[in-house]
């Protein structure tokens, strides 16, 4: 089955602990610190894989956790280092982070491997606390905690042109024509529901990528259809060709369709609207009017704009070569990188301050707070040592969790409750 989105929780292995001991040896009566410390837990690490063209390895399994580091061990025994945790990605697969839709990473052009959440640190082990003053500390530094995203991922096909339409215009017939693809053609409305790609070869080394879009309709840029699946696969092509049936087989008005796809890709991505197109008038085979000719019609409305316009006919093949040597012409004045989309959304900057929290008062002399951002900073604290336990309380005040307890109505000797912990109030 095509899948081409998913939605994923990925988290990055914690550090391991930093170990507590002290050195007992025979003939050695102060032998000091020597706990070691805690492992690097794994990294969530993104991979193209050649040959994947699907996400729906993704349906399947929706939480990839990689292992946390080994705990130091005594005798300064550093923990092993968690094994790092690598996902296998389709090329072209754009990872956004799922609330904002930002842009985390873009495995696509030279982007092949991408570590997305780093695993947290090790913590230090107690050898690391010795001083001319404290010869004999019993704190160890806890392992950083790792890092949780839920992301997106995106698959938008990479090819240099698109063959955009409505359903039943050819496009399909007008790929396997002029590649090597095969893609199923028959005489339904969204008969393509996934992407067809194609390599033109015009020989010495001329050519390109070229991708039949299913079929877009009135109302694809607000999701009718499967509008948005099928909109995300063209924003990476880099010349757009406008499909439409010359010969309105089925009673559509060409120069209304492409008006139509024309505000659909605007309201979409405005980007989409300044690309070069071109306008294919297709199945002129089938045109039997002795009227005003069609083709006539479509260039006079959209040449003098300097649209360029090309009479084919898929079937027969009439028209097709100078079609293909003009589309090659305009990429030659092109880029030719691939499109890839900028990293928007770095996780170890903003996912720590983004993380919520809740001040509660559960009684008259019981307040709770909770929340992601507070389990975390547990998770960097011992509060067992006046060190750990003098950062946890300036945490509170810089944080603005203080504050919110005095607004709640807390007095000196209540009891606030932190997850595990119990604490007594005093200003």
């Amino acid at each position: 089955m095509f899948a081409d989105s998913a939605k994923i929780l990925i988290r990055s292995g914690a550090g391991g602990d930093g170990h507590v001991s002290f050195r007992r040896e025979l003939y050695v009566p102060a032998g000091g610190p020597d706990g070691g410390d805690g492992g690097r837990g794994g990294d969530i690490i993104f991979e193209v894989e050649e040959g994947l063209n699907t996400l729906s390895a993704f349906r399947h399994l929706r939480k990839y956790l990689a292992k946390s580091g080994e705990a130091g061990g005594k005798k300064r025994c550093h923990g092993a280092d968690a094994d790092d945790l690598i996902i296998k990605v389709p090329e072209g697969t754009v990872i956004k982070e799922e609330e904002t839709g930002k842009v985390v990473a873009d495995m696509s052009g030279e982007n092949r491997r991408q570590i997305v959440l780093k695993g947290g640190r090790g913590g230090w082990g107690n050898m690391h606390y010795a001083t001319p003053t404290m010869q004999a500390p019993k704190y160890a530094q806890p392992g950083k905690a790792g890092l949780e995203l839920s992301v997106i991922l995106e698959l938008k096909v990479i090819a240099d042109v698109g063959l955009v339409g409505y359903p039943n215009v050819g496009k399909s017939t007008l790929l396997s024509r002029v590649t090597n693809a095969r893609p199923k053609i028959a005489n339904y409305h969204f008969t393509t529901l996934n992407p067809n790609l194609g390599v033109v070869d015009l020989g010495e080394g001329a050519g390109f990528v070229i991708a039949d879009i299913p079929g877009l309709i009135e109302g694809a840029s607000d999701g009718i259809g499967l509008g948005h699946q099928f909109l995300r696969h063209i924003e990476r092509t880099k010349v757009l060709v406008h499909i439409v049936d010359a010969a309105s087989t089925e009673g559509r008005n060409p120069i209304e369709d492409i008006e139509i796809i024309n505000a659909e890709l605007a309201a979409y991505n405005k980007e989409l609207s300044e690309r070069p197109w071109i306008i294919v008038a297709n199945k002129i085979d089938a045109i039997y009017t002795e009227d005003e000719d069609p083709v006539e019609v479509i260039r006079n409305r959209f040449e003098p704009e300097g649209v360029k316009v090309f009479a084919i006919s898929a079937v027969s093949g009439q028209g097709v070569k100078e079609l293909l040597y003009h589309i090659n012409e305009i990429l030659k004045t092109m880029d030719n990188k691939t499109v890839v989309f900028e990293q928007e959304f770095f996780p170890e900057l903003q996912i720590d301050k983004e993380l919520p929290y809740t001040v509660q008062k559960i009684n008259n002399d019981l307040y709770s707070v909770e929340g992601p951002r507070i389990e975390r900073m547990l998770g960097y604290t011992n509060l067992d040592s006046e060190k750990g336990f003098d950062f946890f309380q300036k945490f509170l005040k810089i944080n603005g969790i203080l504050d919110e307890l005095v607004a709640l109505g807390i007095e000196d000797g209540d009891t606030v409750k932190i997850y595990g912990f119990e604490f007594d109030y005093y200003k």
